[in-house]
């Protein structure tokens, strides 16, 4: 059967207070968590008034006695915006106080601001400083004192000041051992990293304001790397992202889609505006030759959005995984309350658990 989980950015209109959307957002994973669902996952951004989680792990310590069994995934730890030894230590210290409820969701950010202000702007710079991040994060897992990890953007160094009967020179090692699952996100069409985390055995993750051909496309990238090692690609390890709205009836959801002032309609709107702002538009497009100029948020949410009835959606699914590849875990992508769209959320996150059963 398949997992589910729920994605947030999170996606907010500026003008709200972060405690009503800090609230907003505790309440759905707490939600989550009485549905059944397994995982909620949270951003990090540090210089964006709509998206305003700075750091998904104190926002998740939270929710640690307020839930039972939901995991908690980072989505994403920005690597380059951190010092390795401090992601090491904060994310085995979550790992203790969840006691293994946890997922190390990882990448390279890609917020244009939070870019500017790290001066992480150089796209391959990034990709460099994500693959030695994590390689010294790795390395300090799996290893005592004395440390000497050296790289090209930090050197990480324990010679001198080791004291083994006060414990003073070790670094903590996570509850999930060797490590906790690590997580990447891809949203490109056809993106090497979907393969490259097939071979080195982490999950992949198609974000959800791609259309459903890039779904495809990732499916095949999966299977090339799995090949690349040789193991089976069962889809058990791969998991997928959308925007699902669940109406009494298709028209209904339909609707709520559509609505002017729909969080759906502000969601895809931003996102579109902002992948201009980047020139990357390619990765929302409902098909690659469009113009920009020619596209519309419409077009953009009804290439993204899995929206009808119960059965409707579950139909849906079923056709997206039979022509794509079984994903073994669906992310619902959590979007603004403000107005109807918390009620209609909450509804089509109750409705999407009660057909989990009818994905097959």
């Amino acid at each position: 059967m398949v997992k589910l989980g729920t994605f947030a950015m999170p996606l907010h209109p500026p003008h709200r207070p972060v405690g009503d959307i800090i609230k907003e957002n505790q309440d759905k994973i707490i939600l989550a968590d009485q549905l059944g669902f397994d995982i909620a996952y949270m951003g990090e951004h540090y210089s964006c008034t709509t998206e305003q989680i700075a750091s998904p792990l104190i926002f998740f310590a939270s929710l640690i006695n307020q839930t039972k069994n939901i995991k908690f995934a980072t989505g994403v730890i920005g690597l380059p915006q951190h010092h390795p030894v401090i992601v090491a230590n904060e994310v085995a210290m979550f790992d203790h106080m969840a006691q293994g409820r946890f997922v190390f969701g990882i990448g390279p950010g890609g917020l244009a601001s939070d870019l500017e202000v790290f001066d992480h702007e150089d796209h391959a710079v990034r990709n460099e400083m994500v693959a030695e991040h994590l390689r010294i994060v790795l390395e300090i897992w799996k290893s005592d004192p004395p440390y000497d990890i050296q790289g090209k953007y930090w050197n990480v160094q324990i010679k001198n000041a080791i004291y083994p009967e006060l414990g003073i020179g070790s670094m903590s090692k996570p509850y999930q051992l060797p490590h906790p699952p690590i997580h990447i996100s891809s949203m490109s069409p056809d993106s090497p990293t979907v393969a490259l985390a097939a071979r080195k055995g982490w999950v992949p993750i198609t974000a959800n304001f791609t259309p459903h051909e890039t779904v495809y496309g990732h499916w095949k990238q999966y299977v090339a790397g799995c090949e690349a090692v040789g193991r089976e690609p069962t889809g058990e390890d791969w998991t997928v992202a959308r925007n699902i709205i669940i109406g009494e009836s298709d028209a209904q959801a339909e609707d709520w889609m559509m609505d002017p002032q729909g969080s759906s309609q502000y969601y895809y709107d931003y996102m579109w505006k902002v992948l201009v702002a980047a020139d990357y538009t390619t990765v929302a497009k409902p098909r690659p030759d469009m113009k920009d100029e020619d596209i519309t948020v419409e077009q953009i949410i009804r290439s993204s959005v899995i929206w009808g009835s119960k059965e409707t959606v579950a139909e849906k699914l079923n056709e997206l995984r039979e022509k794509s590849g079984p994903f073994g875990t669906l992310l619902m992508a959590m979007t603004d309350g403000s107005g109807p769209n918390l009620e209609r959320e909450q509804l089509s996150m109750q409705r999407l658990a009660e057909i989990r059963h009818l994905i097959r």
